[in-house]
Parts: C-alpha cells; sequence; structure tokens
C-alpha cells in the first residue's frame, strides 16, 4: 500500500570520460575552447568524497552545459598533482573544477559541490 511512496528514482548514467595520465589534460584543454569542463577530483578511501560524488551525481539530469571527467586521484596522483599546478587551483578533495579555454574558472570543494550551481556558472562561459 505504502511501497509507491519510497519507490527510489531511476538512476541516470553519467558519461564520466575518465582521466588516467598527464598528458590527457591536453584533451581537456582543447575540448574546453569549445564546452566547458567540468573535472571532478575524487578520492575512494574518502567518505565525504563518496557523499559529495553520490550528491553531484544525483543532480545530474541527464544532459549537462559541461563535459564530464573524473579523475581517481588516488589512483593518479600524479594526474592531481599536475591539475593543481597546471590550473593554479590548490588541491582540495573532493573538488570540482569549472575549466573554460584551458584555464580553470570556477571550483568548489567537499559538500560545496552542487550540481545546479555548476550547472548555472558553466551556462554563464
Amino acid at each position: 500500500m505504502l511501497s509507491g511512496l519510497f519507490s527510489k528514482s531511476e538512476k541516470v548514467d553519467i558519461p564520466w570520460k575518465q582521466l588516467k595520465d598527464v598528458s590527457d589534460l591536453n584533451e581537456v584543454d582543447e575540448v574546453s575552447k569549445n564546452k566547458p569542463v567540468l573535472l571532478f577530483k575524487h578520492s575512494t578511501r574518502c567518505s565525504i568524497s563518496a557523499m559529495s560524488l553520490s550528491r553531484f551525481e544525483r543532480g545530474y539530469q541527464g544532459e549537462s552545459p559541461f563535459e564530464l571527467y573524473f579523475l581517481d586521484l588516488i589512483a593518479h596522483r600524479d594526474v592531481s598533482n599536475q591539475v593543481a599546478e597546471k590550473y593554479a587551483v590548490r588541491h582540495e578533495s573532493p573538488q570540482a573544477i569549472l575549466i573554460k579555454n584551458g584555464k580553470a574558472v570556477f571550483d568548489s570543494s567537499h559538500m560545496g559541490i552542487n550540481y545546479s550551481e555548476l550547472s548555472d556558472e558553466a551556462k554563464k562561459l
């Protein structure tokens, strides 16, 4: 009788592109010339990072004003370090960085990562 009240919404698959090598950042820069890029840095060892990623994914509605790139910073520490240096953004985890024309234009971290806010920022670019 009450089962319909507590049904889970269907999960939408996010088309993440994985960053696994420092050279992948060249692709990020190229893509960002035509469309903003969202780079999501995630720590697989951190519960706050897991909560932040889940919250971000729940906000995703199937279309996005940015290309989505995912970085497992535990597995790819060298890429994470290069992101901080290349885009002049202090390393945090979790962290979402908007990149346009090869430059970081907005970033947020921890529970400040919000799909709707990031989407609004990207639409301004």
